[in-house]
């Protein structure tokens, strides 16, 4: 057995004691007893329902946010995430009928500083240099002082436009000085090339590209190239991506508007006329060619003119083309229109004669000769000759009057002109029952006074008669063609209105007029014409002194194709006349247009009167 344990002092205790002044042994391991407390089971449900609500609120938030704000909320995004960029506004070229460029957009610059920014080529990325440094070089570039471009710059740290209208080689010289802190932008400018040939016609764009006058505001739909919005996504870093785009966002088009009118026979108009004008002291004048098969204007010039790079150095009176929109009397030279009525109503036969007794009184009123002369009995050719006041109202009393007006309104005196003309306007005519009541109405309108219209239509007019009849419509254009193509001449067109034998008529008699006259005759080409010398009226009182002068010829009279037109307004001086003032003018350009076309000659006049006489 074990011995017996020895038991001291203490002998019978615990180790662990509870509480009381007993010491610890040593060593001793120490346990605590811990009482858990119950959770009270309302805060417990008050923190459920907490939660709960919380869950309920993100669910109806994230509902608010995908289901109501989603259209919203997306369109922000768009427009943070796309980049639009906005069309420049180009337009389409225009050229001649040979296709020479009449009015074109060429690239130019805008120079913009910013000097925060400044820094050279081999400086350090922080150095900002002083705009003084920036400036000696631009200069040489810019051809301007250096203290005029820092003048401009001043105190501004950023946004300072430097130039503008810079030429794409001149922007690339700035390009390669590589100083940071200089920024190009690109715009298109209108140019045209001719100056001042095509002005009265092709218009101009004012600075902010707004089309103002001429072609360029009446076509400026068919004009403006096909150009859209470009919305483009933005990557992370701001990258424009080719995302998003529309159908035909990136198709450009080649069209170029193709004109009738060419620039060598325009100049030509524009150089005679100009200096006739000027020798005359005249106020204004005009000169017009049209196929007379087609309608196509080969040539209309007018001066004073303008240049339109630089439109804005002249009178905005000089921005319209007078001879489709101010209205005058046309005078004798609408006696061949007259006459050829009169042959269609078949009131004259082409062998009548007239009793010219060189002065008339038609309701009390007198008319006279220009020259107040008596010329007897002649014929009709006669009568063009002389150009006869009396002579016509004697030959187109024959003419009823109700029929008279019936005519006159046919051939469209009182209606605007079917034309691509912009600004064209109709004539004045009198009512019916004023023309056909008053016998002094169709007394002066046989001798193309008491009604006006504009020189288109005139020319319109004597180009029935030379076409055989047919009124046609006189136009500039011939459309729209791609690239270098170029469109050939229209086929003839037109209404008929006229016996082309009754226009053959005419057009002999006005050959007659040529052959017995001066000025107008070139050599191995037979050419019919009439002058014209009106007294010029304002609001229908005629202005003494006043007068308007004109010119028309019918080439060549064997075979008629073209007609040419001349108008000259109020020149001065005592022996100012059409066959003075504006034949001249007529003769040059009919000249340079037979060679132009390559009119061959037509055959000898010995040739013609035999021919004639055997018929």
């Amino acid at each position: 057995m074990p011995p017996a344990s020895r038991s001291g002092p203490g002998e019978g205790r615990s180790p662990v004691t509870a509480t009381g002044g007993g010491r610890r042994p040593r060593g001793a391991a120490t346990r605590r007893v811990v009482e858990i407390q119950p959770i009270p089971t309302g805060r417990m449900l008050t923190v459920y329902v907490l939660l709960c609500a919380a869950l309920v609120g993100l669910a109806g938030r994230l509902a608010w946010l995908q289901v109501v704000k989603s259209p919203e909320l997306q369109a922000r995004a768009r427009a943070i995430q796309t980049h639009a960029v906005t069309p420049i506004g180009k337009r389409r070229t225009i050229v001649d009928r040979m296709g020479r460029l009449v009015a074109l957009d060429e690239e130019r610059f805008t120079l913009w500083a910013h000097p925060r920014y400044f820094n050279l080529p081999g400086d350090e990325p922080q150095q900002i240099r002083p705009p003084a440094d920036v400036v000696r070089e631009l200069s040489k570039v810019l051809a301007q002082p250096p203290a005029d471009l820092l003048e401009t710059i001043g105190s501004r740290r950023s946004g300072v436009k430097l130039a503008t209208g810079l030429d794409p080689e001149t922007a690339n010289r700035v390009r390669e000085l590589g100083i940071s802190g200089l920024d190009l932008e690109a715009y298109p400018q209108r140019v045209y090339p001719q100056g001042s040939l095509f002005a009265n016609v092709v218009g101009f764009l004012n600075l902010e590209r707004v089309a103002q006058a001429g072609l360029e505001q009446s076509r400026d739909r068919d004009l403006r190239r096909q150009e859209v919005t470009l919305s483009m996504r933005r990557g992370a870093d701001g990258t424009p991506l080719p995302d998003g785009l529309q159908a035909g966002a990136l198709y450009g088009d080649d069209l170029r508007l193709q004109l009738t009118l060419d620039a060598r026979l325009q100049q030509v108009a524009q150089q005679a006329l100009t200096k006739q004008v000027k020798q005359w002291r005249a106020r204004q004048g005009a000169a017009l060619v049209m196929n007379a098969r087609n309608g196509e204007i080969l040539a209309l010039a007018s001066t004073p003119t303008y240049d339109p790079n630089r439109f804005w150095s002249y009178s905005p009176a000089l921005f319209r083309e007078w001879s489709v929109q101010d209205l005058y009397e046309p005078g004798s030279t609408f006696k061949p229109i007259n006459l050829a009525l009169a042959l269609q109503e078949k009131a004259i036969r082409p062998s009548d004669r007239v009793n010219d007794v060189g002065q008339l009184t038609i309701g009390g009123w007198p008319i006279f000769n220009h020259d107040r002369r008596a010329n007897g009995v002649i014929d009709f050719p006669t009568v063009l000759q002389v150009s006869s006041n009396v002579a016509m109202v004697k030959a187109m009393e024959q003419v009823k009057r109700d029929r008279f007006w019936h005519w006159l309104r046919a051939f469209g005196i009182d209606e605007m002109p079917d034309t691509d003309l912009p600004g064209a306007v109709a004539g004045q005519l009198k009512s019916r029952s004023e023309f056909t009541s008053a016998p002094i109405e169709p007394a002066v309108a046989a001798f193309g006074q008491g009604f006006s219209l504009t020189p288109l239509k005139l020319l319109q007019l004597h180009g029935m008669l030379a076409n055989g009849g047919r009124l046609v419509s006189p136009h500039i254009t011939r459309g729209l063609r791609s690239g270098d193509a170029l469109a050939s001449a229209t086929a003839p067109t037109g209404v008929q209105l006229l016996d082309p034998a009754v226009t053959r008529t005419v057009v002999k008699w006005m050959e007659s007029v040529v052959e017995n006259g001066k000025g107008m005759k070139i050599p191995g080409y037979r050419i019919a014409g009439k002058t014209g010398t009106a007294q010029k009226a304002r609001n229908g009182v005629y202005i003494p002194g006043a007068r308007i002068c004109s010119f028309v010829a019918i080439l060549p009279a064997g075979d008629p194709s073209y007609v040419v037109l001349v108008v000259v307004d109020e020149p001065q001086g005592g022996n100012a006349y059409g066959s003075t003032v504006a034949l001249p003018v007529a003769r040059q350009i009919a000249e340079a247009l037979l060679v132009i076309e390559k009119v061959p000659p037509s055959q000898p006049t010995a040739r013609i009167t035999a021919k004639a006489s055997r018929s």
